[in-house]
Parts: C-alpha cells; sequence; structure tokens
C-alpha cells in the first residue's frame, strides 16, 4: 500500500520482496494513481483499489484480495499525508482539522488496515504487516511538523498493535527510513537541503537506497524475522546515531 511511482518506499519494498520469489498485490487510492501504475507495467489483476480513508473501500478492497488470491502472508503500511501548510514554518500555525488529516491517513489508517485484516481473517498463520517511519517521530525536523506527530503516532500504534495481534501470531514492525529522493519527501520544503544533511550524518557519506529498505522490508515479512514484533527498525545508514 502506497506505491506512487517507481521512487516511492512502497515500490523499492515490492521489488525487492519480488526478488525474494514473493506475490506482490498493489493498491491504489483512486482513478490518477491507477494509471501511474499501470504505466509502471502492472497489469490489473494485481491491483486493487483501496482508500485508507474509508473503512468501506478497505473492506471492499480486502474482500477482493481474499477472492483474489485467499489469505496473505505479509501487509506492508507506505502510507501517509499532510496538507503542505502543516509542514511548513511553526507547528504552532498547525490546524485541527489538518492536524487530524494526517493524523488519520498517516497513523491511523495502520490501524484500520490491520482490523479490517484481522476482522476478515486474511491475514494467514504468522503473518507480517511492515509500516514506514521517519526520524521526524523522535526528533524536531524543519517543515515536518505536523508529520513528525503523526509518525510518532504511527510508531506507538505498532507497539500496541504488535501486542494484540500477536496473540493470533501475527507480527507488527515499522521501518525508519532514512532521507532519500522520494515524492514524499520532494513534497517537504527545504528537501535538497534535507537530503544533503542527512548524507552528512550517514556513516559512509551515502544516502540509504531504496533497495536496501526494501531488502529489510522482505526480511521483516519472511520468516527469518519470526523473533521481532512491535520494533522500529532503522534503515538510514546511521543517521539516528548523530
Amino acid at each position: 500500500m502506497g506505491v506512487a511511482n517507481k521512487r516511492s518506499i512502497a515500490w523499492g519494498c515490492a521489488e525487492q520482496i519480488k526478488a525474494q520469489g514473493g506475490e506482490v498485490v498493489y493498491s491504489y487510492q483512486n482513478d490518477r494513481l491507477e494509471k501511474r501504475l499501470l504505466k509502471l507495467g502492472l497489469a490489473e489483476e494485481e491491483m486493487v483499489e483501496c482508500d485508507v480513508a474509508s473503512d468501506e473501500s478497505i473492506d471492499a478492497a480486502f474482500d477482493q484480495v481474499k477472492e483474489k488470491f485467499g489469505q496473505i502472508d505479509g501487509l506492508v503500511h507506505a502510507v501517509a499525508f499532510a496538507p503542505k501548510n502543516e509542514l511548513e514554518g511553526s507547528i504552532l500555525n498547525s490546524s485541527r482539522e489538518g492536524y487530524l488529516t494526517a493524523q488519520n491517513i498517516s497513523s491511523y489508517s495502520l490501524i484500520a488496515v490491520a482490523k479490517a485484516a484481522q476482522e476478515k481473517e486474511l491475514l494467514a498463520p504468522k503473518a507480517s504487516i511492515v509500516t514506514l517511519t521517519f526520524i521526524g517521530s523522535e526528533r524536531a525536523i524543519s517543515n515536518y511538523n505536523t508529520m513528525g506527530i503523526a509518525k510518532a503516532a504511527l510508531e506507538s500504534s505498532v507497539r500496541y498493535l504488535a501486542r494484540d495481534l500477536g496473540k493470533t501470531g501475527s507480527r507488527v514492525n515499522a521501518i525508519s527510513a532514512g532521507a532519500m529522493k522520494t515524492l514524499a519527501v520532494t513534497g517537504i520544503g527545504g528537501h535538497k537541503d534535507l537530503l544533503e544533511q542527512s548524507r552528512s550524518l550517514t556513516v559512509d557519506g551515502v544516502n540509504v537506497s531504496l533497495e536496501e529498505v526494501g531488502n529489510c522490508c522482505a526480511f521483516l515479512l519472511s520468516d527469518l524475522s519470526t523473533g521481532l514484533t512491535g520494533d522500529i527498525i532503522y534503515v538510514d545508514k546511521g543517521v539516528h546515531l548523530s
């Protein structure tokens, strides 16, 4: 969930899952994003419409997935959104409506899809759910503001979901990915400075790649990571050490 183009972290995850022999079903929010996925060479039978802001849309999408493919072994949640004015300047400029939108799409949606997947018995035994976060959840990053707060809520949701879904054998983890040139990052004011600052803080002077984040995601979805749940895994070349 969350592919917009080939620079999306969700795309990097999907590519590495397929490289390990996995099959991937892609979700899209609306017709505009469906056209983007088709341009990436995906077939319609690989895709399902799902707007995470709508419980009805989530239910319909998961019913379709279960009918076509049966139970799934993993779910990747790489969905986030905040109005642009919620990112810029001071957090004191945040509006109630914009704040709630960011929380709804970027944080609550993980709970919504996990709940629907469990209720519909979509998750196979030992299924794994992976979401994407960013270090702005724990540090005050310029021009991140409301999204940083939403990511903090997302990370807390991971821990509570891990506790409750663990009772049925499912795992929930998050990847805290380093900054890279994705569609989401380019929407942040001063994103070039953010990328350069991130690069300067990496241990080898090179920002993390989509492939590296995707490799971690494939690992977390696999049986090689059955001992991990409720964790935030940093894939940022050591930026979080600074």
